[in-house]
This record gives structure tokens, sequence and C-alpha cells, in this order.
């Protein structure tokens, strides 16, 4: 019996860390504790808490509001960069930049280069965790930050 309770709660480890994984940080540590808690009182109690952390990190996740939010304002070598970021129904559907680097014609290039590229990989992934664009390392930091903060103004 107790090797059954010792399976059982590694296998809700387990699977509560990669809901965690999926879905954030907050429901790792939400999950976490009630596992712990849960094997400590009742083995059979395992499966409830990994449902419980599973609907805890779903609604965390569904907590991402709708709209359109405007990161700040990223001071780079090469200028500022600024853009902000559409969101329906806890889904990245749109990012403007609103300001590009423009120290120098060549910096112009570069962001008119990058900011598309960036614009379809940051759908694709529906986060700020994107690869840097070859040849355009200021451009792309400056847009991520400016993302990254437009996205934690929607809670996303």
């Amino acid at each position: 019996m107790r090797a059954r309770a010792v399976a059982l709660a590694a296998l809700a480890s387990v699977s509560i860390v990669g809901i965690g994984w999926q879905l954030g940080s907050q429901a790792i540590d939400a999950s976490h504790s009630l596992a712990l808690s849960a094997v400590r009182t009742d083995p059979a109690a395992v499966a409830d808490a990994a449902a419980a952390a599973a609907t805890s990190a779903a609604s965390a996740t569904a907590a991402a509001q709708s709209g359109t939010f405007t990161g700040s304002v990223v001071a780079t070598r090469f200028g500022n960069m600024q853009v902000s970021v559409t969101i329906d129904a806890s889904t990245i559907t749109d990012i403007t930049a609103l300001q590009l680097t423009n120290h120098d014609g060549r910096s112009v290039q570069i962001s008119n280069r990058a900011a598309p590229i960036l614009r379809s990989e940051v759908l694709a992934a529906q986060s700020a965790s994107v690869q840097n664009v070859s040849g355009a390392t200021y451009t792309t930091d400056g847009y991520l930050q400016s993302l990254q903060s437009a996205l934690d103004s929607a809670g996303f």
C-alpha cells in the first residue's frame, strides 16, 4: 500500500510539473504545495490535488485581459523601442511597433528588417520567449522587453 502511495505521488508530481511548465510558475508553486499536503494526509487525495492544480493554473492563464496594451519605452544604443500588443481571449492576435530604433540609417534598416520577423515569431510562440534576430540584437532586446511589459500589463 505504501509503495502504491509513493508511486501515485511521483506520478502526480510529474503531471503537476508538466501542467505548471505549460501554464506558468504560479501553477507550479500552488500544485506542489497541494501535492505535498495530499501525500502527507491521504495518498488517494493525490489525484484530487493534481486536478485542483490544473484548475488553478487554467484560471490564472484565463485571467489575461483582452484589449490593446502598450509596452514601456525601452532605450537601446541605437534609439528607443516600443510596441503594443493586442490580446483577444488569452491569445496574442497582433503586435504593432510604435517606435523602432532610428539612430542612423543603418539602425532604421535593421529595425525595419527585424520587426516583421519578431512579430511573426511572437505570434507563433504566443509569448516574448523567442530567439534573437540575427544581426539585430539591440532591436530584438528592446522589442522583446517592451513586449513583455505590455504582456505583464495584460496579465498574460
